[in-house]
């Protein structure tokens, strides 16, 4: 009998254990090392911040969800990965062996590389339910008392389409209050171009967003380095293409939100051999640890070098349905090593993203997720807005039945109209 750990418990990690007990069967072990046993439907967070959904309602308490699948859960949290004893060191002094690893951790969130940035600072967050259920306080004393908004990302970060959701919810919510008019909004992003995405953009994805943000009375500032957050101003730096200085700005906010830079968690962080220089996990093309070939990783917390050169840092996403596919090729990989096979799965990497903006959004479908691509496809609608609530209840039924299904594949068929777009390629049996 082998023992398979997946260390995390996020949309990567939670589809993984479901997707490893269907592939192993009743005759291996499969543990979720996490920190507490809730599960939290992060896509939904920019609802939250409005007060458009309750953290219950995007919640899921996995304890009686694991158990009834066969999946075992700590819920100390990792305080130290030891790959090469195959060894997880929880917080409080306990252990958790393996054969096989899957790190699905997500992110750390660096709002300390920037002063004054984050929750505990002079700026919200959305990136965690608990984020933004503070953040919904905030936006309560906006309304009650308007005046400018600063929204965006700051430099590094690598995820930038729930800045642009939360913007537009954000200006949906104010219209709804009727203070919209007594709160200008600025766009802060150190992306080189409006819709760059950290993917240099899908589709017309510039053209798109930047007509939204024409459209909604939002102002913006592109190759923007934050440098400081004071309390009710933001220090921005704005660059030219080539990195030299083009101006500074001291912006005046009653509210801001800004994502931060991501880099790996302390616990990963800690095993030097697996990582690279900012924490995340290195994989082959298997989602394979070229050190340890029995650790492999998934989603957010895996490194994927940036698309190129800009005057600002600018990551890569990790999107659902690369995610997706990373979970598929992992569980069968790991159950051919089992069956003393070689990995022969390959994730594909692709993209799909729906934006929701409270009344209306933008979807894009990149294949693959790094140009040149095979399918570089944007679009914008009302239809954007249900599909993603079409998403939530979707994904939160799965979750809490214990099922994982493919999902992204059928939205871009179903939805979409895209075929062809497939979660895994095989190499020849090995």
């Amino acid at each position: 009998m082998s023992h398979v750990v997946v260390l995390g418990a996020g949309l990567g990690g939670t589809i993984m254990a479901y997707e490893l007990r269907k592939a192993l069967g009743r005759d291996h072990r499969v543990t979720v090392v996490n920190k507490g046993a809730t599960y939290s439907f992060v896509p939904s967070n920019p609802w939250v911040a409005v007060g458009w959904r309750d953290p219950a309602h995007v919640e899921v308490d996995l304890a009686p969800v694991f158990a009834k699948a066969g999946i075992g859960l700590r819920t100390e949290g990792a305080a130290r990965l030891v790959p090469e004893d195959n060894r997880i060191d929880l917080i409080g002094g306990d252990s958790v062996s393996y054969d096989y690893l899957v790190v699905a951790t997500g992110p750390d969130l660096a709002f300390d590389e920037v002063a004054g940035l984050g929750p505990n600072g002079h700026s919200q967050s959305i990136c965690q339910v608990g984020h933004a259920v503070q953040a919904k306080a905030a936006v309560d004393r906006l309304i009650a008392n308007p005046g400018p908004v600063i929204v965006g990302a700051a430099q590094g970060a690598s995820c930038f389409g729930p800045a642009y959701e939360f913007a537009f919810v954000l200006d949906k919510a104010l219209r709804d209050a009727r203070v919209r008019d007594r709160v200008p909004m600025t766009f802060v992003t150190p992306e080189p171009y409006i819709g760059h995405l950290g993917l240099d953009g899908v589709g017309d994805t510039k053209g798109l967003l930047e007509g939204q943000l024409r459209g909604h009375h939002i102002k913006w500032i592109t190759n923007a380095k934050i440098a400081a957050v004071d309390d009710g101003v933001m220090h921005v730096e704005e660059l030219t293409e080539d990195g030299a200085p083009k101006g500074k700005h001291d912006l005046p906010f009653a509210f801001s939100m800004i994502l931060p830079a991501f880099r790996g968690v302390e616990a990963v962080r800690a095993a030097a051999d697996i990582v690279n220089p900012r924490g995340f996990v290195t994989v082959d093309r298997h989602q394979q640890n070229a050190r340890f070939p029995n650790v492999f990783a998934i989603g957010v917390c895996v490194a994927i070098p940036p698309m190129g050169k800009t005057a600002v840092p600018v990551g890569v996403p990790k999107t659902g349905f690369m995610i997706e596919s990373m979970v598929t090729a992992t569980a069968h990989n790991i159950e051919r090593m089992i069956r003393g096979k070689a990995p022969n799965a390959e994730a594909s990497w692709n993209a799909i993203c729906l934006a929701d903006f409270g009344d209306n959004g933008v979807a894009f479908v990149a294949q693959p997720q790094i140009p040149p691509r095979n399918v570089n496809w944007s679009s914008s609608g009302y239809w954007v807005h249900m599909a993603k609530i079409g998403f939530e209840k979707y994904f939160l039924r799965k979750i809490r039945s214990g099922q994982s299904e493919p999902f992204y594949e059928k939205l871009a068929l179903q939805v979409m109209g895209i075929d062809k777009l497939r979660s895994v390629q095989f190499d020849d049996d090995a």
